[in-house]
């Protein structure tokens, strides 16, 4: 059993007040893929998703962002 971010209910609380556009920022500085899906886990418990489509597409391309693989520079 894993342990709720922190984070995940921060944001979740921005968008449930009504600050999406606060909700927006955190979401594109998200510390890890975990965190973004537990976010989309409350949205989705408290509905929330279906009245917010820009948080709800910023959180699905997070994840894709997070998730792939980083490119280097070489030194």
């Amino acid at each position: 059993m894993s342990r709720q971010s922190v984070w995940a209910t921060k944001v979740a609380a921005l968008v449930q007040g009504g600050n999406a556009q606060a909700a927006l920022a955190q979401i594109r500085v998200a510390p890890t893929v975990k965190d973004v899906q537990q976010l989309r886990v409350l949205l989705t418990n408290a509905k929330l998703l279906e009245r917010h489509r820009a948080v709800d597409e910023a959180t699905s391309d997070q994840i894709v962002a997070l998730s792939a693989p980083r490119l280097h520079r070489s030194p």
